[in-house]
């Protein structure tokens, strides 16, 4: 079995950071491509920057299917352990407990960080087995996991959840949110250590020029007609329902307009019912996914549950003005008018009105879009893994009782 070479323990921070500008990271997810989802699809890319950047990485995950075989190569190793498909999301994986088998690995392949991508059994006794072995562990908030709880019946598992989530990044070193939003949230829910790293998009991948006039052919739309895309699971939690709304209001004053709902879930035949002349695109990857989004004219994103919202950076590279509600991502990234609109947190009037005062505007949109395009142009994964690696070593320092240099929020 081919393993990452050990280092010497080192003795002193400053002067280790010196002589190594690499580290060993530990990322421990139980979410991964090929599965599709904003944490795969992001963890994805901070693991290829890390790598780019020269550090080696293990990647610690569930096994997604009898034949995975987990990949081992220079400065990179794979560590797949047991999983259970995730109730409602069977597609998806959850980790099983293995801190024995973690305490084995670290124990002689002793990583200097631990990043934990997400919270669920597998990364739970990943943060004991590190914290059993003394390792710097810095976290991410990615899913608010408490918040879906009331979208399915079982809202009074809320404030366990909660108490939990804050439990187990109350025990790490630092907690990333995507957004400065989120982390005043979390703030007061009484979460410690917590810092903004946002988010980046891959911009060779999700650009205008993918659009597809065929594509909006088999939509039934010509190019001067109004194409009102969203992607995203096809769940409760996405706040759909709102959506549809929007989307009856703008048919009466654009007949000329089509929705396109692009992914899957277990909304999808209360919507078709509910919505039969919209398209439902069902599930896209790669380029088929960047030209569903060059193809369209507006992106709507009703949700109300996200941490960040990765979609609205993939509209916005693909040339879309983009309508949601003023959090997450769209506040950061959307000022009233450039780049599409905010409605006001919780307004639904607001949401609908504003879908159709831009969905009516075809020169307007073109315009919104080119803004757009600008803003995700900025928003590379680059700057967000040099600030990762920032957090890294202010971690590693802290352990060290060395003085802490953290970057400004983005």
């Amino acid at each position: 079995m081919h393993s990452i070479s050990p280092r010497p323990d080192r003795l002193d921070f400053e002067c280790e950071a010196s002589l190594h500008r690499w580290l060993r990271v530990a990322v421990v997810t139980e979410t991964y491509p090929p599965e599709i989802n904003g944490v795969a699809g992001s963890i994805a890319r901070v693991v290829d920057g890390l790598r780019a950047r020269g550090h080696e990485l293990q990647l610690i995950r569930p096994r997604q299917h009898r034949g995975d075989l987990a990949t081992v190569e220079a400065g990179f190793a794979e560590m797949l352990l047991r999983g259970l498909p995730i109730p409602r999301y069977p597609e998806l994986k959850m980790g099983l407990p293995a801190k024995r088998a973690l305490l084995r690995r670290w124990s002689y392949e002793r990583p200097d960080v631990v990043h934990l991508a997400t919270e669920g059994p597998l990364g739970w006794s990943a943060l004991q087995a590190a914290r059993k072995l003394h390792l710097p562990v810095v976290s991410e908030f990615r899913t608010n996991f408490h918040a879906y709880s009331q979208h399915y019946g079982v809202g009074w598992l809320r404030s366990p959840l909660l108490a939990y989530l804050r439990k187990f990044h109350n025990q790490c070193d630092a907690t990333l949110t995507p957004s400065p939003d989120l982390r005043e949230e979390l703030s007061r829910q009484r979460f410690e250590r917590l810092h903004v790293v946002g988010r980046g998009v891959d911009t060779q991948r999700f650009r205008p020029e993918r659009r597809s006039a065929l594509l909006r052919a088999q939509w039934g739309l010509k190019e001067s007609d109004t194409a009102l895309l969203c992607v995203g699971r096809l769940a409760p939690e996405k706040n759909l329902l709102l959506l549809i709304d929007a989307y009856e209001r703008l048919r009466r004053e654009q007949p000329c307009s089509r929705l396109v709902l692009v992914g899957d879930g277990p909304m999808r035949d209360a919507l078709q019912a509910r919505c039969p002349d919209a398209v439902f695109a069902g599930m896209q990857r790669g380029e088929e996914l960047a030209a569903h989004y060059a193809s369209a004219d507006l992106f709507a994103f009703p949700s109300l549950t996200e941490t960040f919202g990765n979609v609205v950076l993939e509209a916005m590279a693909s040339g879309l003005p983009v309508v949601a509600f003023d959090y997450a991502a769209a506040a950061q990234l959307l000022a009233d008018r450039q780049a599409g609109a905010l409605a006001p947190l919780g307004d639904p009037e607001a949401f609908c009105r504003t879908v159709v005062e831009l969905g009516r505007l075809p020169l307007a949109l073109r315009a919104l879009g080119r803004q757009a395009l600008q803003v995700a142009q900025g928003q590379s994964w680059a700057r967000i893994v040099q600030q990762l690696e920032t957090h890294y070593r202010a971690a590693m320092a802290s352990r060290q009782g060395a003085p802490v240099a953290l970057p400004l929020p983005a």
